[in-house]
Order: C-alpha cells, then structure tokens, then sequence
C-alpha cells in the first residue's frame, strides 16, 4: 500500500452495516478488520456539555476538534490518524452524533513524504460529510494543514506560558520511556495543536513518528496515549493508582508540574521549532542509531548545530567534546566535529584541546589539526567554507607574516577542498584578505572551476551570486570560463544542455565574440530562461546562422513546451521580424497553420489573433501558409470586416452564416465575443431577422435575447433600433427552435411594452409589428388607445384580455392578477398546447396575461 487508506466512521442511516447509528459510511478497499477496530476505538467523542446541543454551524465550529494519531509499532512506520469532529444531531435528529474521518497507512513516513501526524491539524484533506457510497478512494499524498513550524514559533512568541515548553518537551521524553501520558489542557484545540506540534518537532524524528497523541478527550483518564489534549471542562478523576501516569500541564490556568530539564531539551528549545527541522536532518550524519533518551541526543544534536553555526553552549560543547573519544562510527567527519568546536570555543582548556586534537588526527585531517593548534586564519576559512550563519567576511591582512602564514595554508586548503562552491569561497577568501597567490595558480584554478561549473545543474542562490563575483573581481576568469565552455563541448559531442544550466547566465554575448556555437547555445540558454524574450533571441541567433529563416530544429529547441506551438503574439511577431523578401522555411508555415488553429478565450486573444491574421494576409506572407491556412486568415478578416462595415442587423447575422465561423477558431472567436454586441447596434429589418434569427447558435441566441431584453429593461430611449430588434423578438416565427428559458425571455419582451411603454411608443410598435402578427398589433393597439384615454383611477377599467381569465379580470374590476395566482386559477394546458420539442409554449398567450398591468401615468 503507497497510499493512505480512508475511513468514514459516524451516525448514519446507509453505511457498511445493515442497520442505522454507529457504522463505518465508507471505507477504502483492503481496509483490514484490525484497522477497523483501531479506529473504532478511537473514534469516541464526547463534547463539553454545555456544547451538547449543537446544531447551528456557529456552535459547532466551537466544539472541540480531535486530530488523534496512533503509531502501531514503535518506529511509527504503521499509523492510524483520526479527525473527528462533533455534528451534533444524526439522521434521527438525536444529539451526540460525531463524525471521524480516519486516514491508515501501513507505512505513514513514506507515504506522508515524510509529513508527521500533528501536520495534518486542520488538512484540507478532513471531511464531515457523509459518503452516498461506502466505498471510498484512497489518497496518495494527503495536503498538510497550515500548522508548521513557523506558525508553531509565532504561536510560542505571543503565550505567556511559552517558558514552559522545556517542561512539557521532558515529561514528553519521560512519558516515552515510561509509558506514561503527558495532558496538555487549553482553552481551544487548536492551541492544544499547537503545543503537540512544538513537541513533536522538537522530538527526534525517530522519536516523534512513534509519538500518540488526541487534541480532545473529555475523560483523559480513560486514555493511554502518550499525549492527551482537554479543555478546562474536562473531567480528569484521575484513580489513585493513575495518577503517577499522568502528568497534567494546566496552560489555561497556569498551573504546572515540576519536571527536572536536562541540558539536551534545553538545547532543542533554544534552536526552536522554526529552526530545527534542518537540525535533524544534518543529526541523521552524526548519531550512531538506537539513541532513545535525551542526553543519548544531546551530543550528536550540539554536533550538527554546530555544523550549521548555530551557536553551542558551554555545556553542549562539553558533551560533544566527551562523546568525540568515543564516536568512532563518524569516521573522516570527526575532524570536522573538532574543528567546528574549536572554531566557535576559542577559551578550551588544554584537556578539551587535546581530544579536539586527537579527533582532527583521527579523521585523517591534518590541515585540521594544525587549526585547532592554533591556527586563527585556518579557522576562519573554513567558517567562511562552510558558508554557514557564522561565516566572517574576509579583511585584509596586513601583517607581512600573518599573510604568509595565511597563503600557506589557502594552498593547503585549496588541495583539500571538493567542491565548486568552497573552491569559489576559498578563491573569494584570498581576494578579500589580500593574500599573495601566485598568479599561475590563480590562473590553474579559476580554469578548473570553469570546467566545473558545466555540471552545475540548478546551483543555490547564494553559490551563483557568489560566481558573479568572482567573475566580476577576476575579468580573466570570463575568458578562461568561455573556453573552458567551448572545450568541453568539443569533448562532448551532444551535451550542449550543459551549457544551459549554469555557465551560459554568467556570460555576456560581448564574451563570446568570435565563437558562434557557443554564442547560440548562450541564446538558447537565455530564452529557456527567459520565454518572454523567445522571440527577438531567435532572431539574434538567425544573425548569428547568417539566415533569413529558422528551421524545425531551432523552432523545436526554442519552443519546448508540449504543444510545441507559438502564441498567437508571438507569430505576429515573427511574422513582423522574417523578411518578406526571403522564402522560408517549410517549417515556419507549419508553425503559422498551428498558431492559427489554436483556441482563442478572451478579447485580448481575440485582438492577438486578429493582428496575426493582419500581418499574414499582407503582400509576400500569404504565401508562406497551407491553402486552408489562406483561407482562414481572409474569412476572418472578412468577417472582422463586416461587423463594421454592416448597416443592417440581418446582413450582419447573413455575414456570419458561413459555416468556417462555427468550426475556425478564430471566426468562431470573432462570432462569440463581438457577433452579437454589433447586432444590438444596427438597425433591424424585422421580416429579414426574423427569418435568420433561427441561423444562430443556441447560445448566440440567448445572448441576443438577452441583450434586448436588457435594452428594454433599462430607462433609454425607443429610437427605431431598438423597436426593430423588440418587433422581430416578439414576431418570433414558431419555425425558430427555443428552449424554456430563451421561451420566458420571449414572453417578457413581448409583455414589457404593453406594460410600461408610452401609448406613442406602442403605436410604433404596433405598426412594425402588424405585418407579422395582426393579434399582437390589435393587443398594442388596444393598449395605446386606452393610454390616450387616460381612465379616471375610479373608473372601470377596461381588459383588453383574452381566454379563460378575462372573465376574471372583469370580475375584480382590477389588474390581472399575478403570475401565481393567474396559474392557480387555469386548468394545466392540454396536450396539444404544452409546448413542442424546444420546450417553448407554441400556443402564445396575449402579453397582458403574463402578469399585472403597472402602467403609472
């Protein structure tokens, strides 16, 4: 199993067994019976009881959360980790329902990556939503939550009892050994995270993977995991016989134990949760394996501390200095260990100096050695090897026998060092302190670092700035650089990459004049890492080819993403830069045909495409496409051509008729994004739109209806445009296919005017409307005439209603009533009338009949 196997545990009606309550909902395939029961036993909940009632999200986002991990074997290799949250009623509407939501590994560091337990406090991962089905993926890699280490210092810098972690880390360790548990109460679960997590990193990993622990328990005493979390309503009644297990950290009342801290927890407090993950990882080179308690760690943790420059105690350095006699297993590393000790504990006894010695022997190290006796410079060019946080910047040193001392012992350093990055501080080194090296070593060395920057592949930050520099202190060394550079490539037929890893970024192109090959391979470098720039670096290097026109090659090795394919801005752009005068490629129009065919989304992609196409359909380039290529370029420019050129809506949906605008992207871009805006623009002959309003795309359809009925919604004015495009919506032939909701829009287009229009306004309307439907024009009519006539309020108003609720109508001597009610009171419609496979009512209902007349004079 790679993955993490996942368990749905909570009240439900529907899960694995046959009946409602208690039941795992879902659960991952392979899920062992054991596994069940683990999380079985750890799946019990119970909130405070003032929070037993809980049913509004508000309350249950303030029961407490238990985030429960349980390692089954000591090296944590096989865990179970639970997120159980309180729901508060189940399908029965009873309260004290909870639901657990396990995750199962049988090998949670692997499959984690590494990731402990407490970091999946508040994962995105969590759920409390019931499954439909009772089975469940598993996950490959859960996301942790955003409790690290760095919310875990903030969280320590602002609690007044932080002092207290070196208290809580040793009865931690304690408990461990003993088997005891170690209660943590606070006020929220999410400090109680908080604390675990400070342990938990502080922990040797060894230690920490094999760490229990429950963010919430009510009744602590009924649990025996190593650490336990409860809230100041806990019940604790700890037996007599218990009590010696528990030891209880009361943060919320700032009551605590007395725990004797010895000086390995003092250590790890003080390096930090922010600061010691790095720590374990460098420790992993110095412990022998097996250590458990926390001074078996103290030596092999002071050890890597130090490696890093973080500064060591008295007694840290004593530990590391009395576990040096022994810690043959660390091999040449032991003159390491010594000289990092003596580097930052310059005041050692002659005891301690003599194991430090002895150790600096032993690794096999006699540079080192003769540090520790007494050599100050030495010393300080390791520190600055080693780049670590106690490195010195070099000063001159103007002692004539102090430098020479100094020179002697760089040449020794410089046969010892292994690496490219303390070969670059050690030649830093000399130039900062002013050392006499002879210039033919200098010379030798700034050639063998070259050589050497070709396999640095992704080289830190730090390392490259510190290259610049010395290429910047050194000019020669750029000349040595380039040909070192071109060496190797003449060495190494095919490995051009290498180039492009590191050498090529700490070049200019003034350095590499006279040498063409390497200057395209610096080019090439250059547009990996810069795409923006692809474009103008091709052209440099079709200069440097002395070529009008690049092949597939340079394209496929410019380009490398996996569509291999330009943007459309940047073939606007190659279009611009290739000479027209020159044949190209057959693979430039290859390339042209793919950028045309490519998906256009948005207006700024729809302008990119469009400027492409100006610039191929210019004299000299058309012809470097495919036919179809041709083709698409001149009917999208057609079309661009005809949303301003057309004078009447119909010619401009006639325009886009052509079938190329719904399968070419860009034509069919150009119909999506601007189509139907310039239609709303022209002025419509109602006969001829009506008829091509069924040429248009479902979703041009419901754009363009939309479109007017927002026009006819808002305050402006009824100028002959807007009323063309209202008649020829409202004139709809039944021969046009809508859907329901394109149907809705329809019938309140056609009943807006007869509602709020100007009895002059209908007028017009009922005139373009006429010829199309006599019906509707008498219904406008009618309604313009009784605006004119402008009815007492106290009068009986007159409906000039049709069918089934006129009779209604008249008898309440009101407006029609509304859309509701008018339902209620009409039969539902007969077969024949419900509408017909569009889903639209083919049996128009008058305008009025859609709901009340508001009309206000």
């Amino acid at each position: 199993m790679t993955g993490f196997q996942q368990l749905y545990y909570t009240s439900c009606e529907h899960g694995l067994s046959r009946f409602s309550g208690f039941q795992f909902n879902a659960v991952s395939a392979g899920v062992t019976f054991e596994t069940r029961q683990a999380v079985e036993a750890l799946a019990g909940y119970e909130p405070p009881r003032y929070l037993m009632e809980s049913d509004t999200p508000e309350l249950l986002e303030r029961c407490p959360v238990n985030l429960c991990h349980r390692p089954h074997d000591p090296q944590g290799r096989s865990a179970t980790t639970l997120c159980v949250r309180y729901v508060g009623r189940d399908s029965a509407r009873r309260f004290g329902n909870y639901f657990a939501h396990a995750l199962h590994s049988e090998d949670f560091p692997a499959a984690g990556g590494g990731m402990l337990g407490i970091e999946l406090w508040n994962s995105p991962v969590w759920t409390s939503t019931v499954s439909p089905s009772t089975d469940i993926p598993e996950l490959t890699a859960p996301a942790p939550g955003p409790l690290d280490a760095r919310a875990v210092s903030e969280f320590l810098r602002g609690h007044p009892h932080a002092a207290r972690l070196p208290d809580l880390l040793s009865a931690v360790f304690a408990a461990l050994g003993e088997n005891g548990s170690v209660v943590v109460i606070e006020r929220t679960t999410e400090r109680i995270a908080h604390w675990f997590a400070a342990v938990s990193y502080l922990m040797p990993p060894p230690l920490a993977r094999g760490l229990s622990f429950a963010t919430y328990v009510l009744r602590p005493a009924r649990s025996r995991l190593h650490l336990i979390g409860t809230v100041p309503e806990a019940q604790l009644a700890f037996g007599p016989d218990d009590e010696a297990a528990y030891t209880v950290f009361d943060f919320a009342r700032g009551v605590f134990p007395e725990v004797p801290v010895g000086a390995a927890v003092r250590l790890l407090t003080r390096i930090g949760a922010g600061s010691i993950r790095p720590v374990w990882s460098w420790t992993a080179d110095y412990a022998r394996g097996g250590e458990k308690a926390p001074e078996e760690w103290h030596a092999p943790v002071a050890a890597a501390a130090a490696s890093g420059g973080m500064p060591l105690t008295a007694a840290d350095a004593d530990a590391v200095i009395d576990w040096l006699a022994g810690a043959d297993h660390l091999g040449a590393r032991r003159a390491a260990v010594a000289a990092d000790i003596h580097r930052e504990h310059r005041d050692l006894d002659e005891r301690r100096l003599i194991v430090l010695s002895a150790a600096a022997k032993a690794g096999g190290d006699d540079a080192v050695q003769q540090e520790i006796e007494g050599k100050l410079h030495g010393s300080r060019m390791r520190a600055y090897l080693d780049a670590g946080t106690g490195a010195l910047e070099p000063v001159p040193i103007t002692d004539p026998t102090a430098r020479e001392r100094a020179t002697v012992l760089w040449g020794r350093l410089l046969t010892e060092v292994r690496t490219a990055r303390e070969r670059t501080r050690l030649l830093l080194w000399a130039l900062g302190a002013g050392l006499q090296v002879p210039p033919e070593i200098m010379v030798r060395e700034t050639r063998v670092l070259a050589r050497t920057l070709l396999g640095s592949a992704a080289p830190a930050p730090g390392f490259r700035h510190e290259v610049a520099e010395l290429l910047r202190q050194l000019p020669a060394m750029r000349e040595s650089l380039a040909a070192a550079v071109g060496e190797a490539l003449r060495e190494r037929v095919g490995q051009e990459q290498l180039f492009s890893q590191f050498p090529a970024d700490l070049l200019r192109e003034e350095d590499l004049a006279g040498r063409p090959l390497l200057l395209e391979h610096h080019l090439r470098a250059r547009a990996e890492r810069e795409p923006a720039n692809t474009v103008p670096l091709m052209i440099k290097i079709l200069g440097v080819r002395q070529r009008a026109s690049p092949d597939e090659e340079l394209l496929r090795g410019l380009w490398r993403a996996p569509s291999r394919t330009w943007t459309h801005r940047e073939a606007a752009r190659i279009a611009r830069e290739l000479p027209v005068s020159t044949p190209v490629d057959p693979a430039v129009g290859e390339w042209f045909d793919r950028a045309l065919s490519q998906e256009v989304e948005g207006e700024e992609a729809l302008e990119d495409c469009l400027d492409l196409c100006r610039q191929l359909a210019a004299p000299g380039r058309s012809g470097w496409l495919s036919p179809s290529a041709r083709d698409r370029v001149r009917i999208t420019l057609g079309l661009l051509r005809s949303l301003s050129d057309a004078r009447e809506a119909g010619e401009l949906v006639a325009a886009f008729a052509v079938p190329e605008a719904g399968t070419w992207a860009a034509p069919r871009a150009l119909k999506r994004l601007r189509m139907v805006p310039a239609l709303l623009g022209l002025p419509a002959d109602t006969d001829r739109l009506r008829a091509l309003l069924g040429n248009l795309t479902h979703r041009d359809l419901d754009l363009y209806l939309s479109g007017v009925a927002g026009r006819v919604g808002s305050d402006e004015r009824i100028d002959d445009v807007l009323l063309g495009h209202v008649a020829a919506v409202v004139t709809l032939p039944d021969t046009v296919p809508v859907s329901q909701a394109q149907g809705e829009m329809v019938v309140a287009i056609r009943s807006h005017p007869y509602r709020h229009w100007s009895a002059a306004d209908l007028s017009r309307l009922e005139a373009v409307v006429r010829p199309h439907g006599a019906d509707l024009a008498d219904r406008y009519a009618e309604r313009a005439e009784s605006r004119r006539q402008r009815a007492p309020r106290d009068a009986p108003r007159r409906f000039p209603l049709f069918g089934r609720r006129a009779a209604t109508a008249a008898a309440t001597q009101d407006d029609p009533p509304p859309r509701a009610a008018a339902a209620a009171q009409e039969p539902p419609p007969s077969a024949e009338t419900r509408g017909d496979r569009t889903g639209r009512d083919r049996t128009r209902r008058p305008p009025e009949e859609e709901g009340p007349v508001t009309h206000r004079d």
